[in-house]
């Protein structure tokens, strides 16, 4: 039996930022790595976040099985697979983007298999039914995403330093339950209002301007139906901008995501105060957005960190 292992790192992702709904993600510098190897009997061990969670439930082995129904026509071998989660569950940061595209990348190299970012975007997507994280986490940085029909279309831009505050409450929340909030239709000044913001996001974004950022990462497309459903992020949002930064739900929520260009920590303990108002504890990181992607590499060993 071959001992030696695939390594896979994906990052975390936020998505919207605010008015680019389904169409805009950044990668940020928080890491799941997955290790995955054949073996005589299935094994999964799970480190860090997500600890206890059903086998069937596992969107890295999901991954892995549709990349071999879906591409190669059978079914995997059996496989040892060591996860070490960084990314929290359904938090609004793309835990299950960088789960399916953990399972792609390590049943890819695997089988010698190689597949180019088209397909292995459109195979993310497929699985998360939306590529706006996939397509972050994939490729790293701030990214537009455009669809034609089936096919995706991925446009990379690189962000200043930012520094960058995700607080994520104690609600579970899932995204189709947020996505169910939504309503089918909504009011052509509502679009165009969301049209300008989410173009200038992309400027702001990239050129570090935090006075454009505030004004621009305004929505009303999504966060005035889903806020409601998370007690304190509205008001999470707001003390945010009191001190200085601009904000907004990260993805679907349950997590906030603040932005600033300087120490983040007073900004985000007020925003874990405004849960901790709302009756909600809350945790909270503070990261940078990430130039990198996802990657995978052939490992002698699993290097888990004992403790993080």
């Amino acid at each position: 039996m071959n001992e030696r292992w695939i390594q896979v790192r994906v990052p975390a992702t936020t998505a919207n930022l605010g008015p680019g709904f389904d169409a805009l993600g950044l990668a940020l510098d928080l890491w799941n790595e997955v290790w995955v190897r054949p073996a005589t009997t299935a094994q999964v061990h799970v480190c860090g976040e997500g600890v206890g969670l059903p086998l069937e439930a596992n969107r890295t082995v999901q991954a892995i099985h549709y990349f071999y129904q879906r591409v190669l026509g059978q079914t995997p071998p059996p496989l040892e697979i060591v996860h070490y989660n960084r990314i929290p569950l359904s938090s609004g940061l793309g835990s299950s983007a960088a789960a399916a595209l953990s399972g792609l990348l390590a049943a890819s190299a695997l089988s010698g298999h190689t597949l180019n970012t088209a397909i292995l975007l459109r195979l993310a997507t497929d699985l998360e039914g939306h590529a706006d994280n996939a397509a972050a986490a994939l490729l790293g940085g701030l990214v537009v995403i455009v669809a034609e029909g089936d096919d995706l279309y991925p446009y990379c831009f690189a962000p200043a330093t930012w520094q960058i505050a995700v607080v994520l409450p104690s609600i579970d929340l899932s995204t189709a339950a947020a996505r169910a909030a939504l309503p089918r239709q909504i009011a052509l000044e509502q679009a165009v209002y969301n049209l300008g913001r989410a173009a200038l996001v992309v400027q702001a974004l990239q050129e570090g301007d935090l006075v454009l950022l505030r004004r621009a990462m305004q929505d009303r497309l999504h966060q005035p139906y889903r806020l409601p459903l998370i007690p304190g992020a509205m008001e999470a949002i707001g003390r945010a901008y009191d001190h200085g930064a601009a904000a907004a739900l990260s993805g679907a929520g349950p997590s906030v995501i603040a932005f600033a260009l300087s120490d983040m920590a007073p900004i985000a303990a007020a925003m874990q105060d405004a849960f901790r108002s709302a009756g909600m504890d809350a945790r909270a990181w503070i990261l940078t957005p990430s130039l990198n992607g996802a990657a995978w590499a052939w490992v002698e060993a699993p290097d888990i960190p004992p403790t993080e």
